[in-house]
C-alpha cells in the first residue's frame, strides 16, 4: 500500500494526539484520530481515559456534518465490539466517513481485523500500515499483552558512574539528583503497575507513588504497587501498604494466614502465587498482572530481583540513570547476574536513547533476544 505525503502528515498529527493519553488511558491503548476533508482537518480527538469516548468519537463530534465523505486517520484500527463504549467502526459508518487509514491493526482478539472488515463490507475504503512502528511504540504494553499474554516490563536502575546502587552500609539516598528523580515519577505515571521486592521494602521503606510532577485532570490515580514477598515478611505499617492507591502482595508462603490477615486489614490485597527455586516464579507474576489488565510494568527493585528479571529474559527495556560520582568497589552492584563466566555469555543490549536529565545521564536500552 502506497501512502501520500499528506497521508503521512495527517497520521503523524494523529500520533501526536494519541500521546495526550500517555498517562491516562490504562488499561486501554493510547489512540488519536484526525478527520480530513478536502485537505483540511475538520475533526480531531484522542482517547484520554477508559470508559470515556474513544478518539474517533471526539473527532466525529468536532467534524459534525463535515465528516461525510472525509478521511479518518486513526492510530489503531477502529474497534468493532461493545466494551465500555460502543464500537467506533459503527460510529464512522453512521457519520458517512469515506476512507479510513489505520496505522496498525488492533491486536485485541475481540477486534483483530474485524473493525476494518466491517468498514470494507459497508463500502468504506480502508488502508492499514502507515507509521505502524510509531503507533506500536505508543502502546508497547497493550500490544504485548494482547499478543503474548504478558505486560511490557521496564526496569529502572540508578547508579553511580562506577555502577554502584548503594554504599556498603546500604545507604542509597540519593544517588541521582532531583531532575532524574522527577523523570522516574513520569515513568511511574505512565505505568499500570510498579513492582518491587520485599528486600527493598524492608531496606528503604519506599512509597512507590507518583508525586512531585504535574498530572493531567484525566489521570486515573496511582498505579498498582506490587510487592514480591515470597515469605510474606512485609509489615502492615510499611509505606507501600499505607500509601495512596492499591497494593498487591504476592507470596508463596505455605502458612501465611495471620500475616495475610494483618496485611489485608491494613488495606493490601494478598495472593499466593507459584514459587521458583530462589523466590517467586516471575513469569507467573507477569501472567497474573496481565490477567489484571496491566499493560506496562515498572520494576524498581534491588540488584538481586532486577537481575532475576533480566536473567529470566522478562525485561523489555532498561532505563538506567548514571550519576556523576564514584561510590567505590564495596558498594552494591547495578545488577546481580549469576552464571556469566565467559564473554560468550554476555547479554547484548541495543541502546535506544542516551540523554542528560539535569546533571545525570539516562540510558534507555533493550535486551537483544
Amino acid at each position: 500500500m502506497r501512502f501520500s505525503v499528506a497521508d503521512h502528515h495527517f497520521m503523524a498529527q494523529a500520533l501526536r494526539l494519541a500521546e495526550r493519553g500517555l498517562w491516562t488511558t490504562r488499561p486501554n491503548p493510547r489512540v488519536g484520530c484526525v478527520i480530513v476533508r478536502d485537505g483540511e482537518v475538520v475533526g480531531e480527538g484522542a482517547h484520554l481515559r477508559a470508559g470515556e469516548p474513544h478518539a474517533e468519537v471526539h473527532a466525529l463530534a468536532m467534524a459534525g456534518e463535515r465528516a461525510r465523505g472525509a478521511t479518518a486517520y486513526v492510530t489503531l484500527e477502529p474497534c468493532s465490539h461493545h466494551g465500555r463504549t460502543p464500537p467506533c467502526a459503527e460510529a464512522l459508518l453512521e457519520a458517512g466517513i469515506g476512507r479510513v487509514v489505520a496505522a496498525m491493526p488492533d491486536p485485541n482478539p475481540q477486534v483483530a481485523g474485524r473493525g476494518l472488515a466491517r468498514l470494507q463490507a459497508a463500502g468504506v475504503e480502508t488502508a492499514v500500515g502507515l507509521l505502524a512502528a510509531e503507533a506500536e511504540a505508543l502502546n508497547p504494553g497493550f500490544v504485548q499483552r494482547m499478543r503474548i499474554g504478558r505486560p511490557f516490563v521496564r526496569c529502572k536502575l540508578a547508579a553511580s558512574l562506577d555502577g554502584r546502587t548503594a554504599l556498603a552500609s546500604g545507604e542509597s539516598k540519593w544517588i541521582t539528583a532531583a531532575d532524574a528523580r522527577r523523570d522516574v515519577h513520569r515513568l511511574r505515571a505512565r505505568s499500570c503497575a510498579i513492582v518491587t521486592g520485599s528486600g527493598t521494602v524492608q531496606a528503604d521503606d519506599p512509597a512507590l507513588t507518583v508525586r512531585d510532577i504535574k498530572l493531567p485532570a484525566q489521570w486515573p490515580g496511582q498505579p498498582l504497587r506490587v510487592v514480591l514477598d515470597s515469605q510474606l515478611r512485609t509489615a502492615p505499617a510499611a509505606a507501600v501498604v499505607q500509601g495512596e492507591g492499591e497494593v498487591l502482595i504476592l507470596h508463596a508462603a505455605a502458612d501465611a494466614s495471620p500475616r495475610a490477615a494483618a496485611l489485608t486489614a491494613a488495606g493490601a490485597r494478598v495472593e499466593r502465587i507459584a514459587a521458583a527455586a530462589d523466590g517467586l516464579d516471575l513469569a507467573a507474576v507477569l501472567e497474573r498482572l496481565a490477567a489484571l489488565e496491566i499493560n506496562e510494568v515498572l520494576v524498581e527493585a534491588g540488584p538481586t530481583l532486577a537481575g532475576a528479571f533480566v536473567q529470566a529474559g522478562l525485561v523489555d527495556e532498561l532505563v538506567i540513570y548514571l550519576a556523576p560520582h564514584l561510590m567505590g568497589h564495596d558498594g552494591s552492584p547495578l545488577l546481580r547476574l549469576p552464571g556469566i563466566v565467559s564473554m560468550k555469555q554476555r547479554l547484548p543490549l541495543r541502546i535506544l536513547d542516551v540523554r542528560m536529565v539535569g546533571t545525570d545521564l539516562r540510558v534507555r536500552a533493550r535486551l537483544e533476544k
